[in-house]
């Protein structure tokens, strides 16, 4: 059994995790956002009644594997601290952290819409857009910690020839992203950037769900809207499976809630890789709120991975 946790900005969701995916004892308390000591102090407190059951925990951050430091920008209190050593020795017992995106990847590939597959591309369509890539069971390592995200690394690029910015901007959804960079996949593609994207391409305000619901019955200013969307996702999603092969797509997030957004993502994405399929890639996620804490049990060879 392992002791598992989703941080999240604003509550810990805690349970005990058995082998087959149970839980049980679950609770949630007040995520500590800004204070590092008030934050292993609460862990301590939930672990405290299972002496030396592992403690593997999803955050949405990542840690550096050199210095051991979380940049997770919604528990700003953590970041400067290495925090899985600290809470291992104020816990006395192991401690695994993971990417919640990662974790999200892991808990689809071992229970949920993409049980049975060895290669795996995790997609978050939500506020933002992230991603996590899982080869038999395990997350693939990357530089710094990183893979599997997406969301950024420039998709829409200015035009070579055009040099006034105003001519620019009318002429290809190019905006800043957070990371310091401009025309990242993360600028148009979640639900916050959809909002953005729809009033550069000649829409009124609207919330992303009301976009989608337009959109699904055929209003003229959404359909155009969308098919931006559709066509700069699709082919950065397009590059990621033409490099990892990924065999299916678990989609979760605040947008996969419309089916016909996943089903149409899903045949432009097949329209562009060198792979030519007739079967879905992309799927519906399953697990819900439970993915978290699920993957965050499948951060080490405790759980490991089974096709079946």
């Amino acid at each position: 059994m392992l002791l598992c946790a989703d941080i999240g900005g604003s509550f810990i969701d805690f349970a005990l995790v058995h082998p087959d995916g149970r839980l049980e004892q679950r609770h949630a308390v007040p995520t500590p956002t800004d204070d590092a000591e008030a934050f292993i102090t609460a862990l301590q407190a939930l672990c405290a009644p299972y002496p030396g059951v592992p403690l593997h925990i999803a955050i949405a951050g990542v840690e550096n594997p050199q210095t051991g430091h979380v940049h997770a920008a919604n528990i700003p209190g953590i970041c400067t601290i290495p925090l899985r050593e600290q809470l291992s020795l104020r816990t006395h017992r192991p401690v695994r952290i993971g990417n919640d995106a990662d974790c999200f990847a892991l808990a689809e590939a071992r229970f949920g819409a993409a049980k049975g597959h060895r290669n795996v591309f995790g997609l978050i369509l939500g506020t933002g857009i992230g991603g996590g890539f899982v080869l038999d069971g395990q997350i693939v390592p990357g530089l710094g910690g990183i893979t599997g995200e997406l969301g950024h690394a420039p998709v829409v690029i200015a035009p070579p020839l055009l040099k006034d910015p105003d001519e620019i901007r009318a002429t290809v959804p190019l905006f800043p992203c957070g990371c310091g960079q401009s025309g990242c996949l993360d600028t148009i593609a979640g639900a916050r950037s959809l909002e953005r994207l729809h009033l550069w391409s000649g829409g009124q305000a609207e919330t992303s769900h009301t976009i989608l619901k337009l959109w699904e019955i055929g209003d003229v200013q959404a359909t155009k809207t969308m098919s931006v969307w559709m066509t700069y996702t699709s082919a950065a999603l397009a590059h990621i499976l033409n490099v990892i092969g990924s065999t299916v797509v678990p989609v979760a997030g605040g947008l996969s809630n419309s089916a016909l957004l996943v089903q149409t993502l899903d045949l432009a994405v097949r329209d562009r890789i060198l792979s030519p399929t007739t079967q879905p890639l992309l799927r519906r996620a399953i697990l819900g709120k439970d993915a978290g804490i699920l993957g965050a049990a499948c951060l080490g060879p405790e759980l490991c991975y089974d096709p079946c």
